[in-house]
């Protein structure tokens, strides 16, 4: 069987035009089994290099890397990913965070667009006393959600849903995720975004807030709280009838990225 050492790949491969350094170092230690350190300082040993060049030239073709390695962080926590699910961002930990630190105790939850399961599962890993339901349009991202909930312990319910269509009664506390992309940007997104991660996901309509409105219709809690777009604030604001928009919190680029509504302007 042909062998390589692991500085020669690593030399080799690095060089490669398009590559970024970190994903050799990244995906070899997935490979190996080993932490990047110590790929680093073990060079001198051999590896077969087929299976790892073929992961390298996914990449090399766009894939995003998360769906090669099959998993990401989010909230201190490994979630799987694959194509059937958006990979979660940095910024949608602030939409957790508000929701841990405002939903009353013991309140019913309803998370509007499950995809991997990473808001829902993070918020009932959190906080325990919540009664957490989670909806998604698209049974194979709920797939997805139910396997990232059996590795994770959660009880968090899972359902199909358009919206809200399928769903009864109402909740204390309803925290989305939404698509939000104006299909205008969405078409302008980078290729790994736009030729990888599920559409339905990303982008709604030609307004961006057309899930948003749609939630915000329904009026089944007191308390919404949404990731929403760069810009988009505005907007939220023309369609959010019946709730007040009670705080906005910005990412660390200064992006309005998660909107607070309760009804009647109740905090």
């Amino acid at each position: 069987m042909p062998s390589e050492t692991i500085a020669s790949l690593r030399t080799r491969l690095r060089a490669t035009a398009g590559v970024n350094p970190r994903d050799v170092d990244v995906l070899l230690a997935d490979v190996t089994g080993r932490s990047p350190a110590w790929l680093f300082a073990h060079g001198e040993e051999r590896i077969d290099p087929a299976g790892f060049e073929s992961l390298m030239t996914r990449r090399l073709r766009g894939e995003p890397l998360q769906y090669i390695r099959g998993k990401t962080e989010f909230f201190g926590r490994e979630f799987y990913v694959d194509e059937r699910v958006l990979i979660p961002r940095p910024e949608t930990e602030l939409l957790v965070e508000a929701a841990i630190a405002r939903a009353p105790h013991g309140a019913r939850v309803l998370d509007i667009g499950s995809g991997s399961g990473c808001v829902a599962i993070s918020l009932e890993r959190e906080r325990q006393d919540l009664d957490v339901t989670s909806i998604d349009i698209s049974v194979a991202a709920l797939a997805v959600a139910s396997h990232n909930a059996r590795t994770h312990q959660s009880h968090v319910r899972f359902a199909a849903s358009d919206v809200l269509d399928a769903i009864r009664g109402e909740f204390d506390l309803i925290v989305s995720n939404p698509p939000y992309i104006p299909f205008a940007d969405y078409e302008q997104l980078e290729n790994v975004v736009r030729d990888h991660e599920p559409r339905g996901a990303l982008t709604p309509g030609p307004r961006g807030t057309e899930v948003i409105e749609r939630i915000l219709d329904g009026r089944r809690a007191p308390v919404v709280m949404l990731e929403i777009g760069f810009g988009q604030l505005a907007d939220v604001r023309k369609v959010a009838l019946g709730y007040d928009i009670v705080q906005v919190i910005n990412d660390l680029a200064g992006i309005e990225r998660v909107v607070v509504l309760s009804r009647h302007g109740r905090q």
